[in-house]
């Protein structure tokens, strides 16, 4: 009982560590994190998305970009408690978060579950997952990838269950894994491959368990049947279009310039070819993840990932990850080798992408970092109790230490600076400016708003709680080929991109400092919290 009074305090912490002040900290919503509550709003409402689609379960389609639409669904339920606000639309990720330092517990017990110190690797791995800077920042927003993380945990968990006590834990496997591709676009690669990886692991016992293997694949089939035409259509990959390295035209115009200069020679061709620099190129992203300045030192380069001054992991991590990765070759207990395997497909999806490293599309690698590091942290409990007691309370002592001062360092960061530091980064400003709009909507019969920042639409649905009925009537929409979306007005409210507004009679004009024109009567100025100012509401002098 004593290691589940520790397993309820680890778990404790996380849900503060991920709740407190939901929504104040990050200081405001991105338009997908206000796409995904405004979303679960009309879903709630009628059943329908934001254009009117009902129930979809194939696609969410938002800003031009379709998303697996799981986050949505669970969101719906945090909308009707809590109404549409930021934390109403963040407490899934926030909630599946610390699910998942749970779950983690119970993953590690299964990997080792022969080992004499299994509970303490499990009890260590959660802990580690708890404090860690790369799942608060990620479980604090709106972050599909975080609860498709939960759901691939999920997955292998209930699998080993499976293998060692009841065939009908596979029957949840597979509903996990199948969630897992119907949140996250990365899942749909990490997840099959996994699924991939355990039936090969474990082919000897799946052979004895065929009908639940038949009736997993059944429920998984069922849960995704519905998708399964939208995968192989055009707009299932315009995601992965935009971002991928293979559209890099740079690589096909240098293996042609070399080829022209040797002459357009037979082996040149094969030197040359384009498809080995678009492996050098992969090669090159996948190896961007282990840098030791993201992991350890400044983190994701985005700041909605990183405080930009603590890597992903702690830096004190860094010896006992090296450690425990030795100790978990040379022991090599229980399923060890699931570790290491999940920690280098989970990667493959960020390394096709133009920006690495990225820490938000290989978080499907959680929690294989902090259970190769408690590996490395129960080893060198080990090592120590063969000094001295003086000495070894001492080293104990002194690591702890470092731990505490590390945690702190980067708590006081996260809530000193990192709000004013980086507000602009979360779109600070729309929330405002739209209030300033509600005092005065009585007063105009126009309010024109600026596209510069992105997609301001979706935040006027957010803050207004716009009747989605009355937003599908009254909307004008574009849609370009690529099917990338621009809602151009909808009732009084207009967007418009420099140039483009039409200077009425009682109206209201929010747009950036920069490009307020000279003759505007100015009504209100907005700041971002470092001061910088962001937005200015106008009037003009007709």
């Amino acid at each position: 009982m004593k290691k589940y009074k520790f397993l309820i305090i680890i778990v404790l912490l996380a849900a503060f560590l991920r709740f407190y002040k939901l929504g104040e900290n990050p200081p405001s919503l991105t338009w997908d994190e206000t796409a995904w509550g405004y979303n679960a709003y009309s879903l709630g409402i009628d059943g329908r998305d934001e254009f009117g689609r009902f129930l979809p379960w194939n696609y969410l389609e938002s800003f031009g970009d379709f998303k697996p639409p799981v986050y949505a669904y669970l969101t719906i339920l945090p909308v009707k408690i809590f109404g549409l606000n930021e934390f109403s639309t963040r407490f899934a990720s926030a909630f599946f978060g610390t699910l998942t330092v749970l779950l983690t517990f119970f993953l590690v017990k299964e990997i080792f579950k022969n080992s004499l110190f299994t509970i303490h690797y499990s009890l260590f791995t959660s802990f580690l997952l708890t404090i860690s800077p790369w799942h608060i920042m990620l479980s604090r927003a709106a972050f599909e990838a975080n609860v498709a993380s939960f759901f691939i945990i999920g997955g292998v968990t209930t699998f080993l269950l499976g293998m060692r006590k009841n065939g009908w834990w596979l029957i949840l496997a597979a509903v996990s894994f199948a969630l897992s591709l119907q949140t996250f676009n990365t899942a749909r690669v990490v997840s099959p491959l996994l699924v991939l990886l355990l039936l090969i692991g474990f082919r000897k016992k799946l052979f004895v368990l065929k009908k639940w293997i038949f009736l997993a694949f059944l429920t998984g089939f069922i849960i995704l049947a519905p998708a399964i035409p939208f995968y192989l259509t055009p707009q299932a990959k315009l995601r992965f279009k935009e971002v991928n390295i293979f559209t890099d035209s740079s690589v096909v115009i240098l293996a042609n310039q070399e080829m022209e200069n040797d002459q357009w020679a037979w082996w040149s061709r094969i030197i040359h070819n384009r498809r080995w620099g678009y492996l050098r190129l992969f090669l090159r992203h996948y190896f961007d993840h282990f840098n030791p300045d993201f992991l350890f030192f400044r983190g994701d380069g985005n700041p909605k990932f990183s405080t930009q001054d603590v890597g992903e992991l702690y830096l004190w991590e860094l010896p006992f990850l090296i450690w425990g990765i030795l100790i978990l070759f040379k022991k090599k207990p229980g399923y060890w080798w699931l570790v290491p395997i999940w920690l280098l497909l989970g990667i493959i999806p960020a390394a096709t992408a133009r920006e690495t490293p990225h820490a938000l599309r290989i978080e499907t690698t959680l929690p294989t970092w902090q259970i190769l590091t408690a590996f490395g942290i129960g080893e060198f409990l080990f090592w120590t109790t063969k000094f001295r007691k003086l000495i070894n309370y001492g080293l104990r002592i002194a690591c702890c230490g470092v731990i505490v001062i590390n945690f702190i360092y980067f708590q006081h960061g996260y809530w000193r600076h990192y709000p004013a530091e980086f507000s602009g980064e979360w779109q600070y400003g729309y929330k405002q400016a739209i209030e300033l709009i509600k005092s005065l909507e009585s007063k105009y019969d126009h309010f024109w708003f600026t596209e510069t920042l992105g997609r301001p639409y979706i935040y006027f649905l957010f803050y207004l709680k716009y009747p989605p009925v009355n937003f599908r009537e009254q909307a004008k929409i574009e849609r370009d080929p690529y099917g990338f979306v621009r809602v151009k007005e909808f009732g009084k409210y207009h967007f418009f991109k420099p140039g483009e507004a039409h200077f009425l009679e009682k109206s209201l004009y929010i747009t950036t400092p920069k490009d307020v024109p000279n003759q505007a009567s100015v009504i209100k100025n907005f700041y971002l919290l470092n001061g910088a100012e962001v937005l200015r509401a106008y009037e003009t002098v007709l």
